[in-house]
């Protein structure tokens, strides 16, 4: 089911299947998310839980015994109640079931709140263990926006900007999309990153972490056009496209969590940025999208 959301002439979609946000125009009617074309890729802005990335040998190990479960989780597959609605914002809620069970053996809520602002939206992800065991999990944003922006624009028109200085590598990742035991390419060397589809078509995905920057710009190299994202609260970036068809857009994906690594033991509390609630605990993460 879709949902309209409209905060003064400002509108969004959202959707129950995956609790996504699937659209965000501006007061000019201009779209900023991905369509979901699947001439290149049918996602548009996906929701990782409980793990992000692929998974050594595509299973989780807890206490042991090991769980199958697919890439970035099961979030973005599953249906979401609404849990709350107003004009600007909707909060989604997915709880435990059969189904999760099976490959997740844990009680829980998951909440996503997308909200309009003046000049963006916020999605905001609300975790609390409702079991009566420790609850581990990652969770991560997947949000792809139309790159070029505009009518006679190219990809390689537009860069990535950070906040601050950065000397930083990527994390590599093999071709079952695992890292490559920590192996890494340097790639970022002051502000700028250029979008170029020739490194995505090489690399697949562009990781950081630990960076000075807390926020990110996608913006066209001369106009200075474009949204702005802040990932204070989450340790990791990716960015992603599919760089050998040139794909028109990239995805922005603040994580906290990630693929897994090809020498790790597979047990989930080992994962790098885990979070582990104890019961009834809870934790809020935010990301906020605005357009510049």
């Amino acid at each position: 089911m879709q949902i309209e959301l409209k905060f003064g002439e400002v509108t969004g979609v959202v959707e129950t299947h995956g609790g996504e946000l699937v659209s965000f125009k501006d007061d000019t009617g201009k779209e900023y998310i991905w369509d979901g074309n699947p001439a290149y890729w049918t996602g548009r802005n996906p929701n990782l839980f409980p793990v992000v990335g692929n998974l050594k040998n595509g299973s989780i190990k807890i206490e042991g015994k090991e769980y199958q479960m697919g890439r970035h989780g099961f979030a973005r597959n599953s249906e979401f109640a609404v849990a709350e609605r107003g004009e600007d914002y909707v909060v989604f809620e997915l709880c435990e079931n059969e189904e999760t069970l099976k490959v997740y053996p844990f009680k829980f809520s998951f909440r996503i709140e997308h909200r309009l602002t003046e000049r963006g939206f916020t999605t905001e992800y609300r975790v609390k263990n409702t079991g009566d065991g420790m609850l581990p999990y990652c969770v991560g944003a997947h949000t792809a926006f139309n790159c070029p922006m505009n009518e006679g624009e190219k990809f390689e028109d537009y860069v990535l900007e950070f906040e601050n200085e950065e000397e930083a590598s990527t994390i590599l990742l093999s071709e079952r999309g695992l890292f490559r035991n920590g192996d890494t390419e340097e790639m970022l060397s002051g502000k700028i990153l250029p979008l170029d589809h020739s490194v995505y078509a090489r690399l697949d995905t562009v990781v950081f972490r630990g960076l000075n920057s807390k926020k990110v710009s996608l913006k066209h190299k001369e106009t200075g056009r474009g949204v702005q994202m802040e990932f204070e609260q989450f340790p990791m970036i990716a960015f992603w496209t599919k760089g050998a068809e040139k794909a028109p857009y990239i995805c922005l994906e603040p994580w906290h969590g990630c693929a897994g690594y090809e020498n790790e033991t597979g047990e989930f509390l080992d994962k790098p940025h885990v979070i582990c609630l104890q019961p009834g605990e809870s934790k809020s993460l935010k990301y906020a999208v605005e357009i510049i």
